[in-house]
């Protein structure tokens, strides 16, 4: 039987919708609080910053394995206690450093701790492709396990987190961490205990679904008080029981621009069927429609905007092909807009391109990696559009349970960094969105 631990407690008690992006005067105070940040000397202050651990790992080379591994769990102790000092921080990342050195080989240069020390800071930090972000992201990582509230490092896909995971998992655990990965397909119990390990390697995506899983299973449980109650009320039975995570403390994210800008207002959706023959035969009904509509004389395409624009005529036509259907067909808004639909997915989404047909269902490929999605579904009828487009089996749309988008779904984090090759021209988008400052490291 699943137990609550004391971190899911305290998740339950810090539990935050997030701030609301600031509006009006707020933004502009915002922006103009970034420019003037921009005017630090950050990257001095993390080179020179960097050059002081460096200094003092050297004395660190001449400690056997088992010393190293005491003076690992002293900082383990302090860190968990919350009575590290500055100079205790810098002493760490030494320690991180050398224990990189001896575990994987490769001592972390010192441009790979300025970035590790901007990442413990809640920076973005640009590092340029093959300067070891992976290596740099284990001392924040670790000292974030030390303080034993858990550290969630977003890679971009399951593969990437599955190897990370073991490739630094030596490093973490000489240092007293239990290092796990979350990948497509894990059983909630396996989830559970991946999420409770100090240090877990998961992909945006999987995180955020577990995050709206988790939501779920709360239900009407806001806060802790109310938890409290249901879990004396009902035992076992209670949604804390079912939860897989224990909040969100800290996270790294690889590949920040990605994940934060790029895909940061695409809405991550949890969804279960609504049966509806009459809508799915609606569907139909306009594909075939649609089908004897011609462009230019029926309707406009607007390739820019991706926008479907009837003409009068295509308007006037529509509503005389219609006349003999009834039901939704008689209200010209409805109608129009299910042929739109329909027109929509013949003229912009291309099979082979924007998705493929796999065993009889339309699967998307992600326009990023090229990867199939078979559990995504495009919303508000275009995915049943392509299916009735396709003359395949059209499945009813899915009622929607959860939903957030990964841009409100990382600002829930308390703290926040991220790396990447390419952040400089994003600076602004980094701070205005989620207040985070932008370190080019040479």
């Amino acid at each position: 039987m699943a137990t609550t631990s004391s971190t899911t407690w305290r998740m339950l008690a810090e539990r935050t919708a997030g701030e609301e992006l600031p509006k009006g005067l707020d933004a502009a105070w915002n922006a103009a609080t970034g420019y003037v940040l921009r005017l630090v000397p950050r990257r001095r202050l993390l080179l020179a910053e960097a050059r002081r651990v460096v200094e003092l790992g050297k004395p660190l080379a001449d400690l056997s394995d088992a010393r190293l591994r005491e003076a690992a769990e002293e900082m383990r102790s302090r860190f968990r206690l919350g009575r590290q000092t500055p100079e205790d921080v810098r002493r760490a990342f030494a320690l991180v450093r050398e224990v990189g050195f001896r575990q994987l080989g490769e001592r972390a240069y010192p441009v790979q701790v300025a970035g590790a020390l901007a990442l413990h800071r809640g920076c973005i930090a640009e590092l340029a492709t093959g300067e070891g972000k992976t290596l740099a992201a284990t001392m924040p990582a670790t000292i974030a396990g030390w303080r034993g509230r858990g550290c969630h490092v977003i890679t971009f896909n399951d593969y990437l987190a599955r190897r990370d995971a073991e490739w630094m998992g030596k490093v973490y655990r000489f240092c007293g961490l239990s290092v796990a990965h979350i990948e497509q397909g894990m059983e909630p119990a396996a989830r559970r205990e991946a999420y409770h390990a100090d240090i877990t390697y998961c992909t945006n995506k999987e995180v955020t679904a577990d995050f709206l899983r988790d939501r779920l299973a709360l239900g009407r449980l806001q806060g802790l008080p109310a938890a409290l109650l249901a879990k004396l009320a009902e035992g076992s039975g209670s949604g804390t029981d079912r939860l897989v995570q224990r909040g969100l403390y800290y996270a790294i994210v690889d590949e920040v621009d990605s994940i934060l800008i790029d895909e940061a207002v695409t809405p991550l959706i949890i969804s279960g069927e609504a049966p509806n023959p009459e809508q799915v035969e609606a569907y139909c009904q306009a594909s075939r429609l649609a089908g004897e509509l011609q462009a230019q004389r029926d309707y406009r395409v607007n390739v820019r905007y991706k926008e479907i624009d009837l003409t009068p005529a295509g308007r006037d036509r529509l509503a005389e092909m219609s006349e003999a259907l009834g039901g939704v067909w008689g209200g010209p808004r409805r109608r129009e807009e299910l042929v739109v639909q329909a027109l929509t997915a013949r003229e912009f989404y291309l099979r082979e391109k924007q998705y493929v047909v796999n065993e009889g269902k339309v699967v998307i490929v992600d326009e990023f990696t090229g990867r199939l999605m078979p559990d995504r579904e495009w919303r508000d009828g275009l995915h049943q559009a392509i299916e009735a487009k396709e003359d395949i089996r059209v499945n009813p749309p899915k009622d929607t349970y959860a939903r957030v988008s990964f841009q409100r779904f990382f600002r829930l984090y308390r703290r926040l960094s991220g790396m990447t090759g390419t952040a400089a021209e994003a600076w602004r988008e980094f701070w205005q969105i989620y207040r985070l400052p932008v370190a080019v490291i040479p």
